[in-house]
């Protein structure tokens, strides 16, 4: 029977629940290994969120006998090692934040795995994802007893598969070798709206906005969703450049992405072209991301993004 392994962030879990991405990969590992879920946390859980991740699937729980969460990815990626030696897995799932790739690339070289990132679907050993700025959807294998794998956001729609019922122990880390050291930690201040990595839904908006992105964030806020920019926004200091979605930027594979006053240009397009929708609002008929809308407006930003809001808004009361 394969054994399918999942490394966790701690900082994802909660007694308030588990982060969706999260409980999207105890789902797929649920249905590819049934009855053989392990879960490797990187700092030590409560019973609540140890329960929570029982009922998602998980038979075991493994968190570190020390520390590891201080040096960046590397006492991880050492931890997430022995986890998967100590559990014999064949298959080691990651979420796709920047976190989890810095670790699978450690974790790959510590198990002489191979690793996929920005997977979207698991089927047995053969794993999609999209390349080239989303131009093809290739189906890969890989060839080593070990595989490491990074899961886009909102691949499948997660499922409660156990009864709640998770072992926890506790696992000797071996040793981390040479690794950073985090000396400071400023908290981001929260804006209230989802993750934009892992949102159902995302606004973004471009060079079109004219540097105003109060009509996008209305807009998004009254679908409860994130708020994205193109590499033209940033650059021009309209807003954070953690809001980039792009090549340089996030990558999101969202249920419905909205590109507001944005060209479509192949470095936006690698970021979002995963999207199950797309809706193109744009006032130049010939913009290239009206190629791969499932719906384009052409017209003033101004005048439909705030209609849209408004309407939304009569339609929720």
């Amino acid at each position: 029977m394969s054994t399918t392994l999942v490394y966790l962030d701690a900082r994802s879990l909660s007694a308030e629940g588990i982060g969706k991405a999260e409980r999207e990969l105890l789902t797929i590992a649920a249905a590819r290994s049934a009855g053989s879920v392990v879960v490797a946390v990187s700092s030590p859980v409560d019973d609540d969120v140890a329960a929570g991740l029982g009922r998602f699937g998980a038979t075991t729980v493994l968190v570190p006998s020390s520390d590891v969460t201080a040096s960046l990815a590397a006492g991880p990626a050492a931890f997430a090692a022995a986890a998967a030696a100590e559990s014999g897995a064949d298959l080691v799932l990651l979420t796709n934040a920047g976190d989890s790739k810095e670790v699978a690339a450690r974790l790959g070289i510590k198990l002489s795995a191979g690793v996929v990132t920005d997977v979207v679907a698991v089927a047995g050993d053969e794993y999609t994802k999209s390349v080239l700025a989303g131009t093809y959807t290739t189906r890969i294998r890989v060839k080593t007893a070990t595989a490491v794998v990074t899961m886009k956001a909102n691949s499948v729609e997660p499922a409660a598969a156990g009864d709640g019922a998770a072992e926890v122990r506790r696992l000797d880390v071996p040793e981390i070798g040479p690794s950073a050291t985090v000396e400071r930690t400023e908290a981001k201040p929260a804006s209230g709206r989802p993750e934009l990595a892992d949102a159902r839904v995302v606004v973004s908006g471009g060079r079109g906005l004219e540097g105003d992105f109060g009509p996008v964030e209305a807009l998004a806020d009254s679908l409860g969703a994130a708020v994205g920019a193109s590499r033209a926004a940033t650059d021009a200091g309209w807003i954070e450049h953690s809001y980039q979605v792009g090549q340089t930027g996030k990558t999101v594979s969202p249920q419905l992405y909205i590109a507001a006053g944005i060209s479509g240009a192949v470095q936006h397009k690698a970021g979002m072209q995963t999207a199950q929708t797309i809706v193109a609002i744009n006032s130049d008929p010939d913009a290239p991301i009206f190629e791969i809308a499932d719906l384009g407006i052409v017209g003033d930003l101004t005048e439909i993004l705030p209609q849209a809001a408004e309407e939304i808004k009569r339609r929720k009361a």
